[in-house]
């Protein structure tokens, strides 16, 4: 194997898929997504192709239950049980900063390192919808600035809780001495938004502190992440923007007096794996030919804050302001604004593209075409690797495991096995 710097990536699961149609096609398994088995094979399938990660997001709101659901099994439950059918795949889970505690939250992952044997990540969070406050005693969302004032609190609490455990606290001398005293150490924590005596309950877990991830597009969130990330997921259409933002990340980690190369920036990526190009672009017709229209234009009003439902489909994307006047979640609302820049869609051809990944980048081919494109955004500085976001799952990511990795392996872009055994030291490996 080659000794040049490699790839990495995680496969982020969600339900059928990201395709929005995904659970009415008929070779989803929507029927199992009660089934922690489903999920077991879901990351079996990632480990076969030792990929970094498998990545669970979460939210705190049901949204449209005519519309096949985002959430079923709370993530970190159902990683403790995957972290039992599996050995060297990370398990990583968004938990938010906004309607956790942050002792609850470390208690958590400390755990989930405990159980998995090191392979746990936090991807951090603040959450972002209105509904989802209302079902943790707020009315409303906390304000953007106020949000990332307590994520970034919460995670020096965080922090400090795994480190209250010295690595060698734990004596276990039967004649008297459980841990020793010296080495479990109050954090004595008094904060403008937390109270926090410690020490954790947890002991020191294999990794000591889980792996942290952040996905913040905003000002505050580059600058969280740039503070205190290990990974980073992006949301990246094309190169132009990848590089923008893998440039800005990296000055900003830099700036922060952190080694920029330790830091793993992965935009989503989105695949439609076929034989042929041909092949390739029928499976993504497939799944836009089952896509509700009035859903996906309500889903789209929800993007843009505004009403959409009148909007015609087959003509140009009305004018929309600009990044600077938007007051809702900065992220998603730019990537669409990249998306119509760029490709000048009509409402209905926008509409398809925000269907699977929501403007992530998206590459339709071959397995060769597809490791080509991937190999261009990882040597022009557009990524260190990619967050998978498979349209169908199982398939989508069975196609990507079974035929692009082995190709990425070939040209020695990829691990051809696990070289190490915690998620931490797989992210570091072959920088």
């Amino acid at each position: 194997m080659s000794d040049a710097r490699q790839l990495h990536f995680n496969a982020f699961l969600f339900g059928c898929g990201h395709h929005g149609a995904a659970w009415r096609h008929p070779s989803s398994q929507v029927e199992r997504l009660s089934d922690i088995a489903y999920y077991e094979e879901l990351a079996q399938t990632a480990e076969r192709g030792c990929l970094d990660a498998v990545f669970f997001a979460d939210g705190h709101s049901v949204r449209d239950p005519a519309s096949g659901g985002m959430w079923f099994l709370e993530p970190l439950t159902a990683l403790s049980a995957m972290a039992r059918a599996t050995e060297r795949v990370g398990l990583v889970t968004t938990v938010s900063t906004t309607f956790y505690t942050p002792f609850h939250a470390a208690r958590m992952l400390a755990s989930l390192d405990h159980i998995s044997g090191g392979r746990v990540g936090w991807n951090v969070v603040t959450s972002m919808f209105d509904a989802e406050a209302r079902n943790h005693g707020l009315e409303e969302m906390p304000p953007h600035d106020d949000r990332y004032s307590r994520a970034a609190e919460f995670v020096d609490v965080a922090l400090a809780l795994w480190d209250s455990w010295e690595p060698d606290a734990l004596v276990l001398d039967r004649e008297g001495i459980f841990a020793d005293p010296a080495k479990v150490n109050p954090i004595g924590h008094r904060g403008k938004h937390f109270l926090v005596d410690g020490p954790l309950t947890v002991p020191h877990s294999p990794q000591g502190r889980p792996v942290l991830f952040q996905a913040g597009a905003s000002d505050q969130g580059r600058d969280l992440a740039a503070r205190c990330a290990e990974g980073i997921y992006a949301v990246a259409y094309d190169l132009t923007a990848a590089q923008s933002y893998y440039g800005d990340v990296k000055r900003r980690i830099r700036a922060a007096g952190r080694d920029a190369d330790a830091v793993t920036v992965m935009p989503g990526l989105v695949t439609y794996v076929g034989s042929t190009a041909e092949e390739a672009r029928r499976k993504k017709a497939e799944l836009d030919a089952l896509l509700p229209v009035e859903q996906s234009l309500a889903q789209l009003s929800m993007f843009v804050q505004q009403d959409c439902s009148a909007w015609e489909l087959d003509a140009p994307v009305p004018a929309l302001p600009p990044l600077s006047e938007f007051t809702g979640p900065q992220g998603r609302y730019d990537t669409i604004l990249r998306i119509i820049e760029k490709d000048r869609p009509t409402v209905r051809s926008l509409l398809g593209t925000l269907a699977a990944g929501g403007g992530h980048c998206t590459m339709i081919g071959t397995p060769e075409s597809i490791a080509d494109e991937i190999e261009v955004w990882f040597r022009g500085g557009g990524a260190d690797g990619f967050n998978l976001m498979p349209p169908l799952y199982p398939n989508g990511l069975a196609d990507f495991v079974d035929e692009v990795v082995p190709v990425l392996q070939r040209r020695g872009l990829f691990r051809a096995e696990y070289e190490t055994a915690t998620l931490r030291d797989h992210l570091r490996g072959r920088r």
